[in-house]
């Protein structure tokens, strides 16, 4: 336990690794993709702005996260150490595209750790070896000028990474199409409603597929909106 009544430097907090989420709804989430969590959580949240730069395969875990000054890397070195298998360490590097705060070697340490991925607000660098996956890797791009290892930063703490925000033990989902947190109380909750997702989804493409999709379905909202029903069979 840290002791409370040692005065932290300022612009510095490491705290515990947090996690409250069972195994199994970890588990259920894995295959889960973050359009179908998107869609069942309002459409307007998630990480804006971030590639993923490891490959197709997707990602899932336990957000430990970090917020450091632009350009410097030391607190995302301590992290490493807290975290644990699984995990994804969720960076909040200000956005900046100047230097590059994660590579190769913090690869190596991420993966010998069996940390599910990492979400960097900024850029990274050893394109060649975060693309060979084994790590998923998702960041604003890509630059080879490397960081400084000075701080400040902090562990553990709510943070907003690339306009999502993340707080500590929540779920971090992410693919080809992007990143998104669910909270941690929320995660349970929202497995019936993506499970109910993905069954539309299928029954959707099946419909398609066989020529039997509601033609008007999109009709039916232009009515609402006014437009005349002579526009709406305009060919």
């Amino acid at each position: 336990m840290l002791d409370a009544q040692i005065p932290w430097p300022p612009g510095y907090e490491i705290l515990p690794r947090r996690s409250s989420l069972k195994p199994d709804v970890i588990e259920a989430f894995r295959n889960v993709p973050t359009a179908h969590a998107s869609d069942c959580m309002g459409r307007c949240i998630g990480a804006i702005g971030l590639s993923a730069l490891h490959g197709h395969s997707p990602m899932c875990g336990i957000a430990v996260t970090v917020r450091t000054r632009p350009g410097d890397n030391l607190m995302i070195h301590k992290a490493l150490e807290i975290a644990e298998a699984g995990d994804v360490l969720v960076i909040d590097g200000g956005g900046a595209l100047n230097q590059a705060v994660f590579g190769g070697q913090m690869r190596a340490t991420a993966m010998s750790k069996g940390l599910a991925g990492v979400v960097v607000d900024g850029v990274v660098r050893d394109l060649v070896e975060l693309s060979a996956g084994g790590l998923a890797c998702f960041a604003k791009g890509v630059n080879h000028r490397g960081p400084s290892k000075d701080g400040p930063g902090e562990i553990n703490v709510p943070i907003s990474c690339a306009g999502m925000v993340v707080n500590p033990g929540d779920l971090i989902l992410g693919d080809p199409d992007g990143v998104i947190c669910i909270p941690a109380a929320d995660a349970a909750g929202l497995l019936p409603l993506v499970r109910e997702h993905a069954l539309q989804e299928e029954r959707m493409m099946k419909a398609i597929a066989e020529g039997t999709a509601e033609p008007d379905q999109f009709n039916a909202i232009l009515r609402r909106k006014g437009i005349p029903e002579s526009a709406l069979h305009t060919r």
